[in-house]
């Protein structure tokens, strides 16, 4: 897409031979322009005011792609040409319009995201990361970049010593061939209690993961049943979101190669012994925690295995960019890793590349969920409570609807991906059913209908409008100009969204759309007797339809025909 920022900066530069594409900003405000330029930023280069720059500069810049320029109190503001913007937005749209907006890069980027635990339910606690993850992953892979998506399961720990221990002791009482994580948490959350008051069993939990370590047969054999079992009931959540990984690999896939990283790490001199554990010291780096690699009693901590992950990583992808999308209460851990992975023997570029995209947590008006405590809500009761409840909407007002199950679990999954997607991914949130499935006001559900509206229309007319029979003299009023030009911002949304690791950016834009979109239908009769509007008007919210239904799938929503 032909970038107006640099049309204008090129304009400006000609005249000063000056850089100023950085400084040149929208205006929210139509009536005042499309582009300020502030000349503030000129004044010290040029001993000059401002206004005097601005007046010199409005009388020399010339050009058909403008249609006017103004001096403002030492700014510039820019008014495009609006028949010249609305031919660059449909005709670059109707080059490949399931691919507008698209790019293509080289660089490959990882994205580490919902990592679920092994024997664990995938509760709403685990929505976040897996929805963040999984909308940033399209989102990059829809620009270009080779994507990777990871999912590093939580499959090894001392949770495990404790839920091996359990069975031993109650595992006869459960029959595992159904509903197998809720039975795994409810011996889990019996041997933690037993744990509480009893230390020899804790004693006893400890040891079984020492054993596991070891590869005692007995502990590996459960430990593979619990993982097997795990994993059938994850693929099910992932199945009805439409989720699928590049890699799923979990902790204990990197437990060999520990050693490795605990020798690099001596070499370089940084490991000292704190209270029996082997630590590495980054006071240097202003982390006063230090970072533990290997635990009193010689088992393996989590970051020993995150740092073998980083390991393996390089080395199979060659990736620029290493992103982990986890809660914001581990910060510090990422922080300590990424500042002991300097140490491992890795290019500078791989150390560079890591980043962790935190995101603030859902908690209960009761409090903090916990596995151990009992208190959480699975997230495919969330999921099948909001279809349910989609259904019955649809229901009342289109009771004779084909299809009413499919465009449910569309409506009603697209309620639960949004509402986690619309605001920024650090806002801490209490989970609400209610304000979830509220179906009116900024919603999945009012984008999905707007889209449907626009199929509705498409479908009434007789033949396809080609790009031949737009008038683009005809797209000039107010309504369908700011239509055109949140048209024209969508790559720049994708890739604001991609930089800052913020989904919300493209939620809040769709919901911008579909508003302007309805402006736009309520005030403009699409299907006018005039020839010329009627094919042009169709044209544009056929393009409209479009980039909702692609900015949606990038955020892990569909599109229904009907509702």
């Amino acid at each position: 897409m032909t970038d107006i920022k640099q049309i204008i900066s090129s304009l400006i530069e000609k005249e000063i031979n000056i850089d100023v594409y950085d400084y040149i900003k929208e205006i929210d405000d139509p009536s005042k322009g499309d582009y300020a330029f502030p000349c503030f930023s000129l004044s010290k280069e040029l001993h000059k005011s401002p206004v005097d720059i601005a007046n010199e500069l409005v009388d020399k810049i010339n050009d058909d792609r403008i249609e006017k320029i103004e001096s403002v109190n030492g700014y510039l503001n820019f008014f495009i040409n609006r028949e010249y913007l609305a031919k660059l937005v449909l005709s670059e749209y109707d080059k490949d319009k399931e691919n507008y907006g698209r790019e293509k890069h080289t660089e490959t980027v990882l994205i580490e995201y919902s990592s679920p635990n092994v024997c664990k339910p995938f509760h709403i606690g685990h929505m976040r990361t897996t929805l963040i993850g999984h909308a940033l992953y399209n989102i990059y892979k829809f620009l270009g970049y080779n994507t990777v998506g990871i999912n590093h399961l939580g499959d090894y720990g001392t949770q495990f010593g404790k839920l091996i221990e359990g069975y031993k002791l109650w595992g006869h009482e459960y029959d595992l061939s159904e509903n197998a994580i809720d039975k795994l948490v409810e011996i889990y959350v019996r041997i933690n209690d037993l744990c509480a008051n009893d230390e020899e069993v804790l004693e006893r939990c400890r040891e079984n993961f020492k054993k596991l370590e070891e590869k005692d047969p007995e502990c590996v054999a459960l430990w593979e049943k619990f993982k097997d079992l795990s994993l059938k009931e994850f693929n099910k959540t992932y199945d009805m979101l439409g989720i699928k990984f590049d890699s799923i690999r979990g902790e204990a896939a990197y437990v060999d190669s520990m050693d490795e990283v605990i020798d690099m790490l001596a070499k370089k001199n940084v490991l000292s012994v704190s209270e029996g554990a082997t630590i590495v010291d980054l006071t240097k780096e202003g982390i006063k925690a230090p970072c533990i690699v290997k635990k009193s009693d010689g088992t393996s901590i989590y970051a020993t295995r995150d740092l073998a992950a980083i390991l393996y990583r390089a080395r199979t992808y060659d990736y620029d960019k290493s992103i982990y999308v986890t809660g914001y209460e581990q910060e510090l851990h990422f922080k300590q890793v990424f500042a002991v992975a300097k140490y491992l023997d890795l290019d500078k570029k791989y150390i560079d590349g890591l980043e962790h995209a935190s995101y603030g947590l859902y908690s209960l008006k009761e409090g903090r969920m916990s596995t151990r405590k009992g208190n959480f809500i699975k997230l495919d009761d969330v999921i099948n409570e909001s279809i349910t409840k989609a259904k019955e909407i649809i229901l009342e007002k289109n009771p004779d609807l084909e299809d009413i199950d499919e465009t449910a679990k569309k409506v009603g999954i697209g309620a639960v991906v949004f509402s986690d997607l619309y605001n920024s991914r650090i806002k801490d949130e209490v989970f609400d059913l209610d304000t979830m499935l509220n179906f009116q006001g900024e919603t999945s559900p009012y984008i999905q209908y707007m889209y449907v509206r626009i199929q509705s229309i498409l479908n009434k007319t007789e033949g396809k409008v080609l790009i031949n029979d737009v008038s683009y003299d005809k797209l000039t009023d107010g309504l369908s100009y700011e239509l055109i030009k949140t048209l024209y911002d969508f790559n720049r949304i994708l890739n604001e969204a991609a930089k800052k690791k913020e989904p919300y950016i493209l939620s809040r834009y769709l919901i911008k759309l579909a508003n302007e979109y309805s402006s736009f239908y309520s005030n403009n009769k699409v299907l006018d007797d005039n020839d010329e509007i009627r094919k042009t008007r169709l044209y544009l919210i056929s393009m409209v339809g479009e980039i909702l239904k692609s900015g949606m799938n990038l955020l892990g929503i569909e599109m229904p025909n009907k509702m």
